[in-house]
């Protein structure tokens, strides 16, 4: 198991953040190994930080982190601020969480009564940004979660998808690709939070007509990714056309379009290039349908 309390600055999926964390946040947070200023803080006086980007904390992952902070300690200590807007003693002062809240649950299961912490003064936008990299780095979000904080990381501080890029050691291609992943409803969405779809069968369905029922479909069904793409391709070629490109027609051209698909019950696209020239298109879905189609029409010839 990693012990992502430890400190390994080569670990994770993407490059140190090196500067670039630096350039986001300036001096609020200290460099990666950097203890100094450290201090020990009841886990009772440490709350979770409200913008913390993950939702999901996984229990066996939780479990075994536990375990291994009874053996070894919590190493690598949470980076925290004075809880905004309180007052009173410093003594009783309430810290929240800006990064180490997975290593601050599994404290408290582990039966440890305070932590390692370091004491930064550190504004929303900052804390913000700490815990978004740290997250994505650490490779603990999910694709949604990870997508989300792609997203603020160019609302809240104005990146621009390069920029992000090199932040959290991606690729363009990665993080527009993450990013395509808000664009589906919300129920699909949840199939990946909740891992029910992985990140490549959710984006073969971003552009479909209907990704809610293909995406059911693939979970019902247990498909590949490849076999997802391929349902996907299905759908947008039997896909009707889009009621804005519709309603720019010539309103005899799709009337006529209606009625031939009516008659044939099949979906039938016209088109015109002058009075005397065009062409038809007939789409069927499966064989039975084209075998009733020519049924159809060698009846009608004889």
């Amino acid at each position: 198991m990693a012990d992502d309390h430890l400190s390994r600055p080569g670990g994770g999926r993407g490059k140190p953040l090196g500067r670039g964390l630096a350039a986001l946040l300036g001096e609020a947070s200290a460099a990666p190994g950097s203890h100094a200023g450290m201090v020990a803080v009841p886990v009772s006086r440490l709350m979770p930080s409200a913008v913390q980007p993950r939702r999901h904390f996984d229990e066996e992952a939780l479990a075994e982190l536990a375990e291994s902070i009874k053996a070894h300690g919590v190493i690598q200590p949470l980076v925290v601020r004075a809880r905004p807007g309180q007052t009173g003693q410093p003594r009783a002062a309430q810290y929240e969480i800006v990064a180490g809240e997975r290593r601050w649950r599994a404290a408290q299961r582990a039966g440890l009564d305070q932590v390692p912490v370091l004491v930064r003064d550190i504004s929303d936008r900052e804390a913000l940004g700490l815990a978004l990299v740290e997250n994505l780095q650490r490779a603990d979000l999910s694709p949604i979660e990870e997508a989300d904080a792609y997203r603020r990381l160019m609302e809240d501080f104005g990146l621009t998808q390069d920029s992000v890029a090199s932040l959290v050691g991606r690729s363009r291609p990665q993080v527009s690709n993450t990013l395509r992943l808000l664009r589906l409803p919300p129920p699909v969405r949840e199939m990946v939070s909740d891992g029910r779809l992985s990140a490549g069968h959710a984006r073969a369905l971003v552009n479909t007509p209907d990704p809610e029922a293909l995406a059911d479909r693939v979970v019902a069904e247990g498909l590949t990714v490849r076999e997802a793409e391929r349902l996907a391709q299905a759908g947008m070629m039997s896909a009707p056309p889009k009621v804005e490109d519709r309603a720019l027609r010539d309103p005899n051209v799709v009337a006529l379009e209606n009625e031939l698909s009516a008659a044939l019950g099949l979906k039938a696209s016209l088109k015109v290039k002058d009075q005397a020239h065009g062409s038809l298109t007939l789409h069927y879905r499966s064989l039975e349908q084209l075998d009733g189609l020519l049924a159809l029409l060698h009846g009608r010839m004889n």
